[in-house]
């Protein structure tokens, strides 16, 4: 089972590892002092299980985990008691500890874990996934900007970068269409062109090959056009 910490604090990181050194089963990727690096370390590669902590500078633990559509199992580390509630609201966070994380509790935790890894194999249920928030947080000019995702208008690729148009203005990210395009739900966004994702609702009108959404004209490949048509409520 692979995990990351992340947390801001250096001996914090290294007690968990070392405290994760005694169970075999679990391997330690990586570790990081940012939610922003491990957020975007997430996005190129998956985890089994984060220890997170819940105080870090700039972007906490809950907004961490707002930002993942699929989040894995979750341990939140931290040395205030009082969220732990707070914290039990998300079907992904599998335990609380509290620093200082002794041994016996950090055991009884990792139990949790098998436990329920047990449980899912024997009874061979998929446990659904929660549904995706309704904003995501994008990497602009190292700083995390929240975006309402039914105020995205479209995303269009721009080589390595993409280029996401809201209602008020526009955001130059470092990223892929694919990538983003896994977070947006389909229920809303579909993607008309290797080059383009729009908002259906968006829509103001179809002419030939193209829609029309706010002042932009946006090409429709062949291949996406009946998909498109199909979205539409026609009368």
């Amino acid at each position: 089972m692979n995990c990351i910490v992340v947390d801001d604090d250096v001996t914090a990181r290294l007690i968990i590892k070392k405290l994760c050194a005694d169970f075999n089963e679990i391997t330690v990727l990586e570790e990081f002092d940012s939610a922003i690096e491990a957020i975007k370390y997430l996005n190129s590669n998956e985890v089994d299980l984060i220890f997170l902590d819940i105080h870090m500078p700039a972007f906490s633990g809950f907004d961490f985990i707002q930002t993942l559509k699929s989040p894995p199992k979750i341990i939140l580390t931290t040395s205030d008691k009082n969220f732990a509630l707070q914290a039990f609201e998300y079907d992904c966070v599998l335990d609380y500890l509290v620093k200082p994380i002794t041994k016996t509790r950090f055991n009884k935790s990792l139990q949790k874990l098998s436990s329920l890894k047990e449980a899912k194999t024997s009874t061979n249920v998929k446990i659904p996934s929660k549904e995706g928030s309704d904003f995501i947080y994008v990497s602009v000019e190292r700083r995390l900007v929240k975006i309402d995702i039914p105020n995205i208008c479209f995303v269009e690729a721009k080589g390595d970068y993409i280029s996401i148009k809201t209602n008020s203005k526009s955001y130059i990210v470092h990223s892929t269409l694919k990538k983003i395009e896994d977070k947006l739900p389909s229920s809303l966004f579909l993607r008309i062109h290797r080059s383009f994702i729009i908002n259906v609702s968006e829509i103001v009108d179809i002419e030939d090959n193209s829609v029309l959404i706010q002042k932009s004209v946006i090409p429709i490949s062949r291949s996406n056009k009946s998909e498109l048509m199909r979205r539409l409520n026609l009368l």
